[in-house]
């Protein structure tokens, strides 16, 4: 465990060096692909090099970005591209002398099986662009970092995979954390969000997610302050982090309920009914949860999405290294999903390769360049032989 220490700071080390000798990037290349998929449309691709060329180490990075709900303007997963830092990601993977790749999908919404394959399509255009390369690693933040880590379960070609913030442990009790969420929150605080989310009420009005920036994300901040006994039993309940700092909560609820409003409608179309279910769950850490329980709204999922989900579960068989990047109190992708992801891969005897990553933050992916650089390091030095 030391010897590794010791090679890991070498190699961070090493990557500052690196980053320190001036390599610069540029775009090399822009535009739209078509995938194998016909119908279900093309995706956008952008290529950054480093620069000089001598400074490129022949290793490329592919990224796999995060949920775009369904509707965005086109070109939305472009600001993706930054850390929270405002840190550009394609700079700094550039910088130490890595060629950088990334692709939007060609759905957006919940697409993980089309973000896989639309990822790996890249290898397609860089070969087109005859840009020579040799080891192919693979990063995503949030879906991409579900994407990252369904790839280095199912592609041996990636020689490895940095995975951020992906609900990678069970993409089912997820699904049932976000529907907590919503539930719960109608329960606490009726009204604020319209009328009460139910099993004969499951679409998302329009209005919620038009309006959400301008009057509902404001509306619900200013309950929780002006009832902060219901706010109190409300995170207890959910179990939504917030961290540290109690001044956290409004921008943890936010968050959390954000994916209920712009997610639902989309993922009941792409799974063929509604997934979420509550029933037989015994709620708990209210000051009444016998009411609670028998108050709550309650939702039974469809065969149809039930089945399909497992096509979203991960197994824990993990082919490459793979190190895993993610926030202790992420409000919207919880840390319980490296738990979850842990357990899996110890099953399967695969946590020789599995390097887990706590960044002690509040935060959806709230990773700075350090923490970034970090990980890379512990990925280089796991699959360099």
């Amino acid at each position: 465990m030391k010897k590794i220490s010791i090679a890991l700071l070498l190699l961070t080390a090493l990557l500052t060096g690196a980053a320190a000798a001036q390599c610069s990037s540029t775009l090399a290349a822009s535009g739209v692909y078509g995938t194998d998929r016909g119908a279900s449309g093309n995706a956008q691709y952008v290529v950054y090099l480093p620069q000089p060329a001598s400074c490129f180490n022949g290793t490329v990075i592919l990224f796999a970005h995060g949920y775009v709900p369904v509707g965005s303007p086109a070109g939305t997963w472009l600001t993706q591209l930054q850390l929270p830092d405002g840190t550009s990601i394609p700079a700094l993977v550039n910088g130490l002398g890595f060629a950088f790749a990334a692709s939007s999908f060609s759905k957006d919404g919940l697409a993980i099986a089309q973000g896989i394959q639309d990822t790996k399509a890249l290898l397609n255009v860089l070969n087109s662009l005859n840009i020579g390369f040799g080891k192919v690693l693979l990063t995503g933040a949030s879906e991409g970092g579900l994407i990252t880590t369904k790839s280095i379960e199912s592609d041996s070609s990636y020689a490895g995979g940095l995975a951020v913030c992906g609900p990678i442990g069970s993409f089912q009790q997820q699904i049932n954390y976000l529907g907590d969420a919503r539930v719960l929150f109608d329960y606490f605080f009726p009204g604020i969000l319209g009328a009460a989310w139910t099993q004969t009420n499951i679409t998302i009005p329009a209005e919620l997610m038009v309006d959400w920036t301008t009057i509902y994300d404001p509306a619900i901040r200013k309950a929780i302050s002006q009832k902060p006994l219901a706010a109190l039993q409300y995170l207890n309940v959910s179990q939504i982090p917030t961290g540290l700092n109690p001044s956290n909560a409004g921008d943890a609820i936010v968050d959390a309920l954000w994916y209920n409003v712009f997610a639902t409608n989309d993922a009941i179309a792409t799974l063929g009914g509604n997934p979420y279910s509550n029933i037989g769950h015994a709620y708990k850490g209210s000051l009444n949860d016998a009411r609670l329980n028998a108050s709550v709204a309650r939702f039974t999922e469809d065969s149809t999405a039930q089945a399909d989900i497992t096509n979203y579960e991960t197994d824990g068989l993990l082919l490459n290294p793979l190190v895993t990047l993610h926030t202790t109190a992420d409000p919207q992708v919880p840390f319980w999903q490296e738990t979850l992801y842990r357990a899996k891969v110890q099953n399967q005897n695969s946590l020789s390769r599995l390097n887990q990553l706590p960044v002690f933050a509040f935060g959806h992916c709230n990773v700075s360049a350090g923490d970034a650089k970090l990980a890379l390091a512990l990925l280089l030095l796991r699959t360099a032989n």
